[in-house]
This record gives C-alpha cells, sequence and structure tokens, in this order.
C-alpha cells in the first residue's frame, strides 16, 4: 500500500523498500502480493487536514487518521471487494476481544469451530486491547477505527512481544526485514527535518520567543505553528533548555520557560 507520493519527495520516501520487502515476503511464503495507491486518499483525507490543523495551532497525529481513513477503510474495503478476504492481518501490536468465548451467539460452539466469516454477524462492540508488549503497544493509533473494521481485522502480534517475533523472523529466513530500522517518526517526513519539511507547504509567520519570567525575547522562529505546548524550543546561542508553555496566535509570539524554573516550581510544589 502506497500513501505518498515518492516522485514529489525525490526519492526520499521509502515506500519502494517497503515493497520489495513485502513481495520477497510473499515469496518466500508462497502467498500472491497485491499492490495499491492511495496517494490521492492520503493527500485529501489525511495530508490536507494535517496541514489545516498545524496552521491553526494544532497538532494531530497523521498515522491516527491514516488509520481511520485509508488502511482500516479504502484498503480493507480493496480487500474484502476485490481480493475476497474475508478480513485483513496487519502488523500492528494490539489485541481485540473477537477471539473472546462470550462474542459468539453460541456458547456451546467452540471458537475453533467457527469459519472466521460468521463472526460478522455477531452484534457485540469488539474492544480494542493493549498489546502483550506494553513497550510496543499502539492502540493508541487505532483508537478512531471503526467498529466494522475492528469485526473484519486481525492483529496476530497481539500476544507477543517484539523480541519474541524477531526471532520468528529469524528463523524464518527473513533476515532482510530484521536488517532495517523502526519507523518511529510520522511516515511521509521520513528522516528530513520537520520544520523545513511543514515550511515547504505552509508561509512563514515569523514571531519571538519571550521568557515568561521576565519578559525578555530570547530569540525569533519562522512560525508559531511549528511548536507545541510542552517541546522544548531549541533557541539559537542558549545552551540550557527552554520549553513552550504558550503562543500568541495573534501576536505570533511563543512563551517558554527555562528548565531551572521548572525544576523550582516543582519541587515548591512537592512542598
Amino acid at each position: 500500500m502506497n500513501n505518498w507520493d515518492v516522485v514529489d519527495e525525490h526519492g526520499m520516501c521509502s515506500a519502494e523498500k517497503d515493497c520489495e520487502d513485502a513481495y520477497r515476503v510473499c515469496q518466500k511464503l508462497d502467498i500472491p502480493f497485491h499492490q495499491v495507491s492511495y496517494v490521492k486518499e492520503y493527500w485529501h483525507e489525511v495530508f490536507s487536514y494535517f496541514l489545516n490543523e498545524y496552521e491553526k495551532g494544532r497538532t494531530p497525529n497523521p498515522d491516527v487518521l491514516c488509520n481511520k481513513h485509508i488502511k482500516f477503510n479504502h484498503f480493507l474495503n480493496y480487500a474484502i471487494d476485490n481480493l475476497g478476504a474475508d478480513a485483513i492481518a496487519t502488523g500492528h501490536y494490539a489485541r481485540t476481544s473477537h477471539e473472546d468465548e462470550d462474542i459468539f451467539q453460541n456458547q456451546y460452539l467452540k471458537s475453533s469451530q467457527t469459519l472466521f466469516r460468521n463472526r460478522f454477524e455477531i452484534r457485540n462492540n469488539v474492544k480494542l486491547l493493549q498489546a502483550a508488549d506494553f513497550f510496543k503497544d499502539q492502540t493508541f493509533f487505532l483508537s478512531q477505527i471503526s467498529q466494522c473494521a475492528l469485526r473484519k481485522t486481525l492483529f496476530p502480534l497481539g500476544g507477543l512481544t517484539k523480541d519474541f517475533v524477531k526471532k520468528i523472523a529469524a528463523e524464518a529466513g527473513f533476515h532482510h526485514v530484521l536488517k532495517r530500522k523502526e519507523s518511529m517518526g510520522i511516515c511521509f517526513i521520513g528522516e528530513r527535518n520537520f520544520e523545513k519539511f511543514i515550511l515547504e507547504y505552509l508561509e512563514p509567520q515569523p514571531g519571538n520567543f519571550v521568557s515568561i519570567e521576565d519578559g525578555k525575547i530570547l530569540g525569533t522562529h519562522k512560525g508559531w505553528f511549528l511548536f507545541t505546548l510542552g517541546q522544548r524550543a531549541r533557541i539559537g546561542g542558549l545552551r540550557d533548555p527552554w520549553f513552550v508553555v504558550d503562543k500568541d496566535v495573534a501576536t505570533g509570539d511563543i512563551f517558554v520557560v527555562g528548565a531551572s524554573f521548572m525544576s523550582n516550581l516543582n519541587n515548591h510544589s512537592v512542598r
């Protein structure tokens, strides 16, 4: 599944490498490989909203929106309507109550004797549950997907730890996948500088960094929408850390507080 146009990003997106790795896995498992593009849908339903929210000073998570609108909507429907799938399985670290015995209408019918497609008729709500690997849990990113999508989704890794999954992959010979770095940032930004990337799409709105302690101007920035509350503000020429505590949309000023002030405030609060 490709959501970002690599041509526009001068080859910096890893989509091509992702497809190559997925194809090699499919070959080894002897299962068909299908590729589908949702570049247009992603732009209109995820990225445009992402930019609009940033311009208003909010910081949405595009991965949450991608799961809601693309992966567990467009892609799910494609798999069912075009590939004849009963459900999809993803590599997210999450679980659902789908496999609990109490969701079956017939309490005397064991789950192993039922077809997966028959469970779609169940009227009980499906719960999204935390993964066994607490440190890799991804339920936050799945928090907005629909009940319909949850009923037709499997999370095979939900009951496993990341280390155990790597062990399985190594034993299966998927060494080319194990060598890859884990994806931690926003998918369409990759390893690029976040500020430079956003300013390719939004007009700069320069302003000042202002200390809330004494009102002193500490430096300048290119846009108040580039910062979120609690974020460290990297101010040129200042070695000590400063953190964003407020933003003035009208003036473009970002109010910051020093780490020492925060430490004293916390100590005073504890007392």
